[in-house]
Protein backbone atom coordinates (compact mmCIF):
# COMPACT_ATOMS: atom_id res chain seq x y z
CA UNK A 1 0.00 0.00 0.00
CA UNK A 2 2.81 2.46 0.65
CA UNK A 3 6.17 2.33 2.04
CA UNK A 4 7.52 5.45 4.48
CA UNK A 5 11.37 6.29 5.01
CA UNK A 6 12.98 8.73 7.55
CA UNK A 7 12.68 6.14 10.17
CA UNK A 8 16.47 5.90 10.43
CA UNK A 9 18.77 2.96 11.11
CA UNK A 10 17.12 0.18 13.67
CA UNK A 11 15.97 -3.32 14.38
CA UNK A 12 12.72 -2.00 16.86
CA UNK A 13 9.51 -3.18 15.55
CA UNK A 14 6.35 -1.06 15.84
CA UNK A 15 3.49 -0.45 18.40
CA UNK A 16 0.23 0.73 17.43
CA UNK A 17 -2.22 2.03 19.41
CA UNK A 18 -5.48 4.53 18.22
CA UNK A 19 -4.69 6.28 15.28
CA UNK A 20 -1.16 6.49 16.06
CA UNK A 21 2.10 4.08 15.62
CA UNK A 22 5.38 3.80 17.40
CA UNK A 23 8.66 3.01 16.98
CA UNK A 24 12.73 3.32 17.62
CA UNK A 25 15.35 4.98 15.07
CA UNK A 26 19.18 5.82 14.95
CA UNK A 27 18.59 9.50 12.54
CA UNK A 28 19.86 12.59 12.41
CA UNK A 29 18.93 15.57 14.55
CA UNK A 30 19.81 19.19 15.31
CA UNK A 31 22.58 18.40 18.08
CA UNK A 32 23.62 15.29 15.71
CA UNK A 33 23.07 11.80 15.74
CA UNK A 34 20.80 9.95 18.89
CA UNK A 35 18.48 7.61 19.10
CA UNK A 36 15.15 8.69 19.16
CA UNK A 37 11.54 7.37 19.94
CA UNK A 38 9.44 7.93 17.04
CA UNK A 39 5.25 9.01 16.48
CA UNK A 40 3.76 8.81 13.49
CA UNK A 41 0.04 9.45 12.23
CA UNK A 42 -1.46 6.32 11.43
CA UNK A 43 -3.56 7.42 8.46
CA UNK A 44 -1.19 9.63 6.39
CA UNK A 45 2.30 8.15 7.81
CA UNK A 46 3.03 12.20 8.81
CA UNK A 47 5.30 12.34 11.71
CA UNK A 48 4.21 13.61 15.03
CA UNK A 49 7.14 13.91 17.25
CA UNK A 50 10.46 12.43 17.57
CA UNK A 51 12.06 12.12 20.95
CA UNK A 52 16.10 11.34 21.45
CA UNK A 53 16.27 9.27 24.38
CA UNK A 54 20.07 9.07 24.03
CA UNK A 55 23.22 8.15 21.95
CA UNK A 56 23.14 6.19 18.51
CA UNK A 57 24.32 3.08 18.41
CA UNK A 58 25.77 1.06 15.00
CA UNK A 59 22.86 -0.73 13.83
CA UNK A 60 20.22 1.12 15.82
CA UNK A 61 17.94 0.48 19.02
CA UNK A 62 16.37 -2.97 18.99
CA UNK A 63 13.69 -2.34 21.65
CA UNK A 64 9.72 -1.65 20.59
CA UNK A 65 8.15 0.77 22.99
CA UNK A 66 5.38 0.14 25.48
CA UNK A 67 2.24 2.25 25.02
CA UNK A 68 -0.09 2.44 28.97
CA UNK A 69 -2.89 4.75 28.38
CA UNK A 70 -0.86 8.29 27.87
CA UNK A 71 2.44 7.04 28.79
CA UNK A 72 4.98 5.50 26.36
CA UNK A 73 8.47 3.56 27.37
CA UNK A 74 10.96 2.79 25.93
CA UNK A 75 14.74 1.46 26.53
CA UNK A 76 17.89 2.86 24.22
CA UNK A 77 20.51 0.64 23.23
CA UNK A 78 22.76 2.55 26.17
CA UNK A 79 20.88 1.19 29.09
CA UNK A 80 18.38 4.68 29.00
CA UNK A 81 14.66 3.81 29.98
CA UNK A 82 12.59 6.96 29.39
CA UNK A 83 8.89 7.68 30.14
CA UNK A 84 6.89 9.80 26.98
CA UNK A 85 4.04 11.79 26.80
CA UNK A 86 2.36 10.02 24.26
CA UNK A 87 0.41 13.07 22.77
CA UNK A 88 3.86 15.15 22.44
CA UNK A 89 6.92 12.34 23.04
CA UNK A 90 7.69 15.23 26.09
CA UNK A 91 10.04 13.65 28.59
CA UNK A 92 8.54 12.88 31.77
CA UNK A 93 11.06 10.48 33.78
CA UNK A 94 14.93 8.85 32.61
CA UNK A 95 16.80 5.94 33.89
CA UNK A 96 19.89 4.77 33.11
CA UNK A 97 20.24 1.16 33.52
CA UNK A 98 24.63 1.56 34.20
CA UNK A 99 24.07 4.41 36.47
CA UNK A 100 21.22 3.89 38.34
CA UNK A 101 21.05 0.39 38.85
CA UNK A 102 24.72 -1.01 38.27
CA UNK A 103 23.33 -2.70 34.94
CA UNK A 104 25.33 -4.72 31.91
CA UNK A 105 24.30 -6.83 29.30
CA UNK A 106 25.49 -10.41 28.87
CA UNK A 107 27.94 -9.69 25.91
CA UNK A 108 28.13 -7.09 23.19
CA UNK A 109 25.01 -6.17 21.37
CA UNK A 110 23.12 -3.88 23.87
CA UNK A 111 19.85 -3.24 25.65
CA UNK A 112 17.01 -4.76 23.56
CA UNK A 113 14.43 -5.37 25.95
CA UNK A 114 10.47 -3.79 25.87
CA UNK A 115 9.85 -2.78 29.27
CA UNK A 116 6.35 -4.35 31.02
CA UNK A 117 3.77 -2.49 32.52
CA UNK A 118 2.07 -4.80 35.23
CA UNK A 119 -0.57 -2.39 36.97
CA UNK A 120 1.43 0.99 38.51
CA UNK A 121 4.65 -1.00 37.71
CA UNK A 122 7.12 -0.55 35.02
CA UNK A 123 9.14 -3.49 34.86
CA UNK A 124 12.46 -4.08 33.47
CA UNK A 125 15.92 -5.53 33.14
CA UNK A 126 18.90 -3.90 33.81
CA UNK A 127 20.83 -6.77 34.61
CA UNK A 128 22.92 -5.28 37.17
CA UNK A 129 24.23 -7.85 40.05
CA UNK A 130 22.29 -5.98 42.97
CA UNK A 131 19.50 -5.62 40.88
CA UNK A 132 19.01 -7.63 37.51
CA UNK A 133 15.27 -6.70 37.38
CA UNK A 134 13.79 -3.34 39.08
CA UNK A 135 10.06 -2.40 39.14
CA UNK A 136 9.24 1.25 39.14
CA UNK A 137 6.25 3.52 39.59
CA UNK A 138 5.06 3.63 35.91
CA UNK A 139 4.04 7.37 36.82
CA UNK A 140 6.88 8.82 38.54
CA UNK A 141 10.13 6.19 37.97
CA UNK A 142 10.75 6.35 41.83
CA UNK A 143 11.90 2.84 42.87
CA UNK A 144 9.94 0.46 44.19
CA UNK A 145 12.10 -2.69 44.08
CA UNK A 146 15.38 -4.33 42.66
CA UNK A 147 15.88 -7.86 42.78
CA UNK A 148 19.21 -9.69 43.26
CA UNK A 149 19.87 -13.22 41.65
CA UNK A 150 21.53 -15.55 43.31
CA UNK A 151 24.21 -17.57 41.57
CA UNK A 152 22.28 -19.89 38.75
CA UNK A 153 25.21 -22.32 37.80
CA UNK A 154 28.29 -22.07 35.72
CA UNK A 155 26.35 -21.96 32.40
CA UNK A 156 26.10 -18.42 30.39
CA UNK A 157 27.57 -15.04 31.56
CA UNK A 158 26.46 -12.50 34.40
CA UNK A 159 24.13 -9.58 33.06
CA UNK A 160 20.94 -8.76 31.07
CA UNK A 161 19.80 -10.95 28.35
CA UNK A 162 18.16 -10.40 24.81
CA UNK A 163 14.70 -10.99 25.66
CA UNK A 164 11.80 -9.26 27.08
CA UNK A 165 10.16 -10.58 29.88
CA UNK A 166 6.36 -11.90 30.60
CA UNK A 167 4.28 -11.70 33.61
CA UNK A 168 2.20 -15.03 34.74
CA UNK A 169 0.30 -15.65 37.93
CA UNK A 170 2.10 -19.63 38.82
CA UNK A 171 0.56 -21.12 42.14
CA UNK A 172 -1.34 -18.35 43.48
CA UNK A 173 1.55 -15.95 43.05
CA UNK A 174 2.04 -13.33 40.25
CA UNK A 175 5.91 -13.11 39.25
CA UNK A 176 7.84 -11.97 36.12
CA UNK A 177 9.96 -14.32 34.20
CA UNK A 178 13.14 -13.47 32.00
CA UNK A 179 15.48 -14.84 30.52
CA UNK A 180 18.85 -13.35 31.55
CA UNK A 181 22.59 -14.34 30.86
CA UNK A 182 22.87 -17.11 33.32
CA UNK A 183 19.49 -18.59 32.52
CA UNK A 184 15.41 -17.86 33.03
CA UNK A 185 14.26 -16.92 36.37
CA UNK A 186 11.08 -16.16 38.31
CA UNK A 187 10.55 -13.26 40.60
CA UNK A 188 7.84 -12.29 42.55
CA UNK A 189 6.03 -9.16 41.95
CA UNK A 190 4.93 -7.34 44.70
CA UNK A 191 8.39 -7.16 46.43
CA UNK A 192 11.09 -8.57 43.79
CA UNK A 193 11.75 -11.56 45.58
CA UNK A 194 13.50 -13.77 43.68
CA UNK A 195 11.49 -17.54 43.64
CA UNK A 196 13.41 -20.40 41.27
CA UNK A 197 16.17 -20.11 38.84
CA UNK A 198 17.28 -22.79 35.48
CA UNK A 199 20.64 -22.31 34.29
CA UNK A 200 21.03 -25.65 31.86
CA UNK A 201 19.52 -22.98 29.50
CA UNK A 202 21.77 -20.28 29.42
CA UNK A 203 24.67 -19.80 26.74
CA UNK A 204 27.41 -18.03 26.37
CA UNK A 205 26.88 -15.78 23.31
CA UNK A 206 23.18 -14.21 23.54
CA UNK A 207 20.22 -15.53 25.17
CA UNK A 208 17.32 -14.28 23.08
CA UNK A 209 13.49 -16.32 22.59
CA UNK A 210 10.89 -14.83 25.11
CA UNK A 211 9.80 -17.80 27.27
CA UNK A 212 6.48 -19.24 26.55
CA UNK A 213 4.14 -19.94 29.54
CA UNK A 214 0.89 -22.18 30.09
CA UNK A 215 -0.35 -23.03 33.94
CA UNK A 216 2.65 -23.78 35.66
CA UNK A 217 4.98 -24.29 32.64
CA UNK A 218 7.58 -22.82 31.29
CA UNK A 219 9.04 -23.41 27.51
CA UNK A 220 12.54 -21.60 26.73
CA UNK A 221 14.94 -21.96 24.10
CA UNK A 222 18.35 -20.70 23.35
CA UNK A 223 20.30 -21.13 20.60
CA UNK A 224 24.66 -21.01 20.55
CA UNK A 225 24.18 -24.91 20.57
CA UNK A 226 21.94 -25.33 23.89
CA UNK A 227 18.35 -26.65 22.85
CA UNK A 228 14.94 -25.99 24.20
CA UNK A 229 13.44 -27.09 27.85
CA UNK A 230 9.75 -26.92 29.34
CA UNK A 231 9.96 -26.51 33.05
CA UNK A 232 7.21 -27.66 35.91
CA UNK A 233 7.08 -25.05 39.00
CA UNK A 234 5.17 -25.28 41.68
CA UNK A 235 5.36 -23.88 44.92
CA UNK A 236 5.42 -26.21 47.77
CA UNK A 237 5.01 -24.54 51.53
CA UNK A 238 7.85 -21.69 51.58
CA UNK A 239 10.12 -22.86 48.59
CA UNK A 240 9.31 -23.62 45.29
CA UNK A 241 10.33 -26.38 43.16
CA UNK A 242 11.16 -26.67 39.56
CA UNK A 243 11.12 -29.91 37.29
CA UNK A 244 13.01 -30.18 33.80
CA UNK A 245 9.78 -31.98 32.20
CA UNK A 246 12.05 -32.49 28.95
CA UNK A 247 15.20 -31.13 27.19
CA UNK A 248 15.61 -30.69 23.72
CA UNK A 249 19.18 -30.77 22.43
CA UNK A 250 20.51 -28.05 19.78
CA UNK A 251 20.22 -30.68 16.81
CA UNK A 252 16.16 -31.29 17.84
CA UNK A 253 15.40 -27.64 18.66
CA UNK A 254 16.97 -24.47 19.60
CA UNK A 255 15.49 -20.67 17.92
CA UNK A 256 18.32 -18.59 17.50
CA UNK A 257 15.83 -15.31 17.75
CA UNK A 258 12.28 -14.69 16.15
CA UNK A 259 10.98 -16.39 18.89
CA UNK A 260 8.02 -19.70 19.16
CA UNK A 261 4.16 -18.99 19.64
CA UNK A 262 1.77 -21.30 21.02
CA UNK A 263 -1.33 -21.97 19.41
CA UNK A 264 -3.45 -24.66 20.61
CA UNK A 265 -1.25 -27.26 22.11
CA UNK A 266 1.74 -26.50 19.73
CA UNK A 267 4.66 -24.53 19.62
CA UNK A 268 5.18 -22.86 16.32
CA UNK A 269 9.11 -21.23 15.35
CA UNK A 270 12.22 -21.22 13.44
CA UNK A 271 14.96 -24.34 14.24
CA UNK A 272 18.74 -23.47 14.40
CA UNK A 273 21.06 -20.68 14.60
CA UNK A 274 21.18 -18.64 11.55
CA UNK A 275 18.44 -21.03 10.12
CA UNK A 276 14.13 -20.45 10.72
CA UNK A 277 13.56 -24.07 9.92
CA UNK A 278 9.76 -24.15 10.16
CA UNK A 279 9.14 -26.63 13.02
CA UNK A 280 5.73 -27.90 14.82
CA UNK A 281 6.49 -29.43 18.43
CA UNK A 282 4.29 -30.46 20.84
CA UNK A 283 4.49 -28.05 24.38
CA UNK A 284 3.61 -30.70 27.14
CA UNK A 285 5.79 -33.47 25.54
CA UNK A 286 8.29 -32.06 22.83
CA UNK A 287 7.22 -34.20 20.59
CA UNK A 288 8.10 -32.73 16.82
CA UNK A 289 5.64 -33.13 15.11
CA UNK A 290 7.10 -31.80 11.42
CA UNK A 291 9.73 -29.99 10.87
CA UNK A 292 10.38 -28.79 6.54
CA UNK A 293 13.35 -27.02 4.70
CA UNK A 294 12.85 -23.38 4.99
CA UNK A 295 11.40 -21.39 2.41
CA UNK A 296 13.49 -18.21 3.03
CA UNK A 297 17.16 -18.01 4.26
CA UNK A 298 18.43 -17.36 8.21
CA UNK A 299 16.82 -16.33 10.75
CA UNK A 300 12.99 -15.75 11.24
CA UNK A 301 10.44 -14.11 13.36
CA UNK A 302 7.48 -15.56 13.42
CA UNK A 303 3.80 -13.91 14.43
CA UNK A 304 0.29 -15.80 14.68
CA UNK A 305 -2.89 -14.88 13.05
CA UNK A 306 -6.05 -16.31 12.19
CA UNK A 307 -4.91 -19.42 12.28
CA UNK A 308 -1.55 -19.05 10.09
CA UNK A 309 2.00 -18.00 11.25
CA UNK A 310 3.75 -15.22 9.53
CA UNK A 311 7.79 -16.35 9.06
CA UNK A 312 9.91 -13.41 8.37
CA UNK A 313 13.03 -14.36 7.44
CA UNK A 314 16.21 -12.45 7.21
CA UNK A 315 16.51 -12.44 3.84
CA UNK A 316 13.23 -10.21 3.14
CA UNK A 317 11.01 -13.14 2.14
CA UNK A 318 7.91 -13.26 4.08
CA UNK A 319 6.46 -16.45 4.56
CA UNK A 320 2.50 -17.70 5.19
CA UNK A 321 2.15 -20.74 6.51
CA UNK A 322 -0.96 -22.48 8.25
CA UNK A 323 -0.99 -23.29 11.99
CA UNK A 324 -2.05 -26.83 11.60
CA UNK A 325 -0.01 -29.70 13.95
CA UNK A 326 -0.59 -32.47 11.18
CA UNK A 327 0.91 -31.08 8.55
CA UNK A 328 3.01 -28.05 6.90
CA UNK A 329 1.45 -26.29 4.56
CA UNK A 330 2.50 -22.97 3.29
CA UNK A 331 -0.31 -21.13 1.51
CA UNK A 332 2.14 -18.10 0.02
CA UNK A 333 5.18 -15.95 0.28
CA UNK A 334 6.18 -13.07 -1.09
CA UNK A 335 9.94 -10.96 -1.31
CA UNK A 336 9.75 -7.83 0.40
CA UNK A 337 10.49 -4.63 -1.69
CA UNK A 338 12.78 -2.94 0.80
CA UNK A 339 15.36 -5.07 1.90
CA UNK A 340 17.91 -2.53 3.94
CA UNK A 341 19.94 -4.62 5.64
CA UNK A 342 19.21 -7.88 8.51
CA UNK A 343 15.34 -8.31 8.34
CA UNK A 344 15.11 -9.17 11.67
CA UNK A 345 12.45 -6.74 13.13
CA UNK A 346 9.08 -8.76 13.83
CA UNK A 347 5.98 -7.99 11.39
CA UNK A 348 2.89 -6.55 13.18
CA UNK A 349 -1.00 -7.02 11.73
CA UNK A 350 -3.52 -4.32 13.17
CA UNK A 351 -6.84 -3.88 10.91
CA UNK A 352 -5.74 -6.59 7.82
CA UNK A 353 -2.99 -5.03 7.31
CA UNK A 354 0.60 -5.72 7.40
CA UNK A 355 3.33 -4.17 8.97
CA UNK A 356 7.14 -4.29 8.10
CA UNK A 357 10.02 -2.38 9.66
CA UNK A 358 13.67 -2.09 7.53
CA UNK A 359 15.81 0.16 8.92
CA UNK A 360 14.98 3.22 7.17
CA UNK A 361 11.87 1.94 5.64
CA UNK A 362 8.39 1.35 7.09
CA UNK A 363 6.26 -0.81 4.41
CA UNK A 364 2.36 -1.77 4.58
CA UNK A 365 0.51 -4.29 3.17
CA UNK A 366 -3.06 -5.46 2.25
CA UNK A 367 -3.95 -8.38 3.71
CA UNK A 368 -8.08 -8.28 3.52
CA UNK A 369 -9.38 -10.75 0.75
CA UNK A 370 -10.63 -9.28 -2.49
CA UNK A 371 -14.43 -9.91 -3.15
CA UNK A 372 -15.09 -9.51 -7.05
Amino acid sequence: MWTYRGLGRGYSSVTIVGHRLYTMGDRAMPVGERQCVICLELKTGRELWATPIGPPHGDGPRCTPTIDGTRVYAIGTEGDLACLSAETGKLLWAKNFVRDFGGQMMSQWKYSESPLVDGQRLVCTPGGAKGALAALDKVTGRVIWTCAIPPLGPRGRDGAGYTSMVVATIDGVRQYIQLLGRGVVGVEATRGQFLWGYNRIANQVANIPTPIVRDNYVFITTSYRTGSALLEIKRRGGRWDLREVYFLGPDQFENHHGGVVLVGDCLYGGDGQNRGTPVCLEFATGRIRWKVEPPGRRSAAVLYVDGHLIFRYEDGLVALIEANPDEFRLKGSFMAPVRDGPSWPHPVVHDGKLYLRSNDALMCFDLRRKTP
